[in-house]
């Protein structure tokens, strides 16, 4: 279901971008890295945070790492990752292959600019075998994303 949402997706709003499958597995950002051929910064992981009563998504850099205090001072409250089951009741898509398209429900979407330092990047697409290749602006574009600065320091 989550794959085919994300395809419909897809063919409704930019069909010229494909979903790519792999044999081998992407839920990790090395795996993906590996999985398609890039280096881990463009792997674009899709973290799930509840903070105070709102779920939000957060599009970034493989390599970047969260800054607690920037999403508290973005957000004004306090991050925490959603647990395994709610991602897939939330967002449609199972961890691993979460990603800001197709979603189950309506959530705000946000691209941290950790990804900026791309012209292409390779998030998930809806499950652990799939992804897309975009340009950073595009996919906050397409997903009506609000760029950010929430991460650190790239490993």
């Amino acid at each position: 279901m989550s794959l085919a949402s994300v395809r419909a997706f897809f063919a409704e709003k930019a069909p010229d971008i494909a979903v790519i499958e792999s044999s081998l597995s992407s839920a990790t950002v090395a795996l993906a890295a590996e999985a398609y051929g890039v280096e881990p910064g463009r792997i674009a992981k899709t973290l799930s945070l509840r903070v105070g009563e709102r779920v939000v998504l957060i599009v970034a850099s493989g390599t970047a790492r969260m800054d607690n205090k920037k999403i508290k001072a973005q957000f004004g409250g306090k991050p925490k990752m959603l647990g395994i089951d709610e991602v897939a009741e939330i967002t449609g898509h199972e961890v691993g292959g979460v990603c800001p398209f197709g979603l189950k429900t309506p959530l705000a979407v946000y691209c941290d600019i950790s990804l900026q330092a791309f012209g292409e990047v390779v998030p998930a697409a809806g499950s652990t075998h799939s992804a897309v290749r975009i340009a950073p602006m595009r996919m906050a574009e397409l997903v009506q994303a609000e760029w950010i600065d929430v991460c650190g320091d790239q490993r």
